[in-house]
């Protein structure tokens, strides 16, 4: 399939590779300090919403009330005078601060209870907010003896728990595919015509076949390895879960690997100079780190943006990627996905084959 030529350029280039210590740093260790980080980051619950409590009432209703939410943990309570109170939500030490009136007793009706709020944790009122009510509700039954209408039954199936970095690992994946594969293709092959490599290449009876090849098999080897040094550090030491097929998953890796690749080839045709292709090459990266759905899902984006995020190529592979790693997708299911990664992996070729011109290139 390959000839003795082609395995050769593709073991130099390997050399090549693993003697730049940096590019290694990069690709490698940096995905895995950038998960390690997140892992730390999200591994706390959440904490408990400071709440402070002005009782002006000696109602055994307003005790009960204070009680409950003392026992709720998902408010850290704390009942004192309301100008002491006032002042520490002024500081920042309370989040809110509750008032219940003197009439809030078992024979109040439709007592105003006050709450004040730091208008810069105003976006926790939709937490807190359900929670006392649910409390006032359950009071008011319990004082007035009224049956509910019904009642909720939870039962716990057990489903597969998912956390941030189960959605986060199969994106930053396809983020380190797409950067090994441009700069292996279209980084290196400026820089090699800098050092004179290409020149020195073209005089001799190798074929552009034979140098185009070379670079898939070597950048092909360089990332399968690294992505399963990725996977297996997930999996093994942040206990990330991957639950699709790992044949469907690699798959999208070498279609994905293919089409970055291609792209890789037309920034080093067009670019002449290392500058030159480190502004195209961040006009074509930065765009999808963002609008690709790596650290965040597309459908969280804004509207009129997110027709233009879809048709990323990055985004077809990241979705696939997630689709197979997160919900055990098979090929047929992500079909919209594969359609996209094809038409991607057809026009990429067709502009590389055009724009990759070994004499042009070369000189």
């Amino acid at each position: 399939m390959f000839s003795r030529v082609q395995i050769h350029l593709a073991k130099v280039f390997l050399k090549i590779f693993l003697r730049d210590r940096q590019s290694i740093f990069f690709s490698l260790f940096f995905p895995i300090i950038f998960m390690t980080v997140f892992s730390f980051a999200n591994s706390g619950g959440q904490d408990p919403i400071d709440v402070g409590i002005v009782n002006n009432s000696t109602s055994p209703v307003a005790t009960n009330f204070t009680q409950l939410l003392i026992d709720n943990p998902l408010f850290n309570v704390t009942v004192g005078e309301e100008s002491r109170l006032h002042e520490e939500l002024v500081e920042g030490n309370q989040t809110m601060v509750l008032i219940l009136p003197e009439s809030f007793d078992e024979q109040s009706d439709g007592a105003e209870l006050n709450l004040l709020v730091d208008a810069a944790q105003v976006q926790q009122l939709g937490l807190i907010m359900p929670v006392l009510e649910q409390t006032l509700i359950s009071i008011e039954r319990e004082f007035r003896d009224i049956e509910p209408m019904f009642s909720l039954s939870i039962e716990d199936v057990q489903a597969r728990s998912q956390n941030y970095l189960d959605f986060l690992l199969p994106g930053l994946m396809a983020f380190t595919l797409m950067q090994l594969s441009i700069a292996g293709s279209g980084f290196n092959i400026v820089e090699y015509r800098r050092k004179g490599i290409l020149k020195r290449l073209f005089v001799t009876p190798i074929q552009p076949r034979d140098f185009i090849a070379s670079i898939v098999m070597a950048r092909m080897a360089i990332i399968l390895i690294q992505l399963s040094v990725l996977i297996a550090f997930a999996v093994l030491m942040l206990n990330v879960s991957i639950v699709g097929s790992f044949v469907s998953f690699y798959f999208i890796v070498i279609l994905g690997t293919f089409i970055f690749l291609c792209l890789g080839f037309c920034l080093g045709s067009i670019a002449k100079t290392q500058q030159a292709v480190m502004a195209v090459g961040n006009l074509v990266i930065f765009p999808q780190i963002f609008l690709s759905g790596v650290f965040y899902p597309i459908e969280s984006m804004p509207e009129w943006i997110q027709p233009i995020a879809f048709v990323l190529p990055l985004s077809f592979v990241s979705t696939s990627m997630r689709e197979i790693a997160n919900n055990g997708a098979s090929l047929f299911a992500i079909a919209p996905s594969l359609i996209g990664i094809t038409v991607w992996l057809v026009l990429s070729f067709i502009l590389a084959t055009r724009l990759f011109v070994w004499k042009e290139v070369a000189n």
